[in-house]
C-alpha cells in the first residue's frame, strides 16, 4: 500500500493488489466532499435529521470521517455502517494526515476510533454520529430497506467490473428506502443503464475536479 499526496493537499493511497488509487489525484477531501457530502448527504438533510447512510467501501475511512464532521455541524442524528472486504493496517492510517487538515477539534481522536472501532459492532462516535463496519465482501450483503443514503465507492469498474453490474447494484437497490439516494463518482454509461434497468432514476451530475461528471440514482 503506497500513500501519496493529492492536490488539495490530503493523503490518498495506492492499491497494488487492484492497481488503483482509492481517490482522485485532484483532492482525496475534494472529492468526498463533492461526490458524497453534496451530492447524498445534504440533499437529504435537507428534508430530515436522522439519516442513515451505507458506505460501500470503508477504505481509507475518509468518508466516515467527514460525514462524522458534517453531522456534529449540521446537527444531523447519523447511522453510518461501513464495508470493506480488505480493511487498510493500523501502521498505514496512522500516516494519513487527515486529521491534521479540518479545523473542527478532535479530528484526529475521531478518525483513529473509526478504524480501531471492532467489526459488526455499533458504537457511538460522537453524539451525532453512530458507526458500524463490516468486514464482508460487497456481494455477499444482504439488507432489507433501512438506508436513506449510500455512498458507492467501489474500486473503478476496469479494476473490479463484477461490482458495478446488476447482482452488486441490485443489492444496494434493495437496501434503499423509497426516494433513497445512491452516489458515485463513476459515470460510465454502461454502468448508468445497469442502475436504469434495476429500477434507479438517474441524474448526471458535474464531478469533482479533474472529472467532467458523476452519478447520483433515486430509487424512485
Amino acid at each position: 500500500m503506497e500513500i501519496f499526496k493529492t492536490a488539495d493537499g490530503s493523503h490518498s493511497l495506492y492499491s497494488e493488489q487492484f492497481g488503483v488509487s482509492y481517490h482522485s489525484k485532484y483532492g482525496a477531501i475534494q472529492e468526498t466532499q463533492h461526490v458524497f457530502i453534496e451530492a447524498g448527504l445534504r440533499p437529504k438533510a435537507l428534508i430530515q435529521k436522522e439519516i442513515s447512510i451505507l458506505g460501500i467501501g470503508f477504505g481509507s475511512g475518509l468518508n466516515a470521517l467527514m460525514t462524522c464532521l458534517e453531522a456534529s455541524q449540521l446537527d444531523l442524528k447519523i447511522n453510518y455502517i461501513a464495508v470493506e472486504a480488505f480493511p487498510i493496517s493500523m501502521e498505514t492510517v496512522n500516516q494519513l494526515n487527515f486529521g491534521e487538515l479540518f479545523e473542527q477539534e478532535n479530528v484526529n481522536d475521531i478518525f483513529l476510533k473509526l478504524h480501531q472501532s471492532k467489526w459488526n459492532e455499533t458504537i457511538q462516535i460522537t453524539k451525532n454520529f453512530t458507526f458500524k463496519k463490516l468486514n464482508q465482501k460487497f456481494e455477499d450483503l444482504s439488507f432489507e430497506p433501512q438506508f436513506d443514503v449510500v455512498y458507492f465507492d467501489a474500486f473503478s469498474p476496469s479494476s473490479q467490473p463484477e461490482l458495478w453490474e446488476t447482482p452488486v447494484l441490485k443489492i444496494m437497490y434493495d437496501a434503499l428506502l423509497s426516494q433513497g439516494i445512491l452516489t458515485t463518482y463513476c459515470a460510465k454509461g454502461v454502468v448508468k443503464r445497469t442502475m436504469k434497468g434495476i429500477g434507479f432514476t438517474i441524474e448526471r451530475l458535474p464531478g469533482p475536479p479533474g472529472k467532467r461528471e458523476m452519478t447520483r440514482a433515486v430509487k424512485a
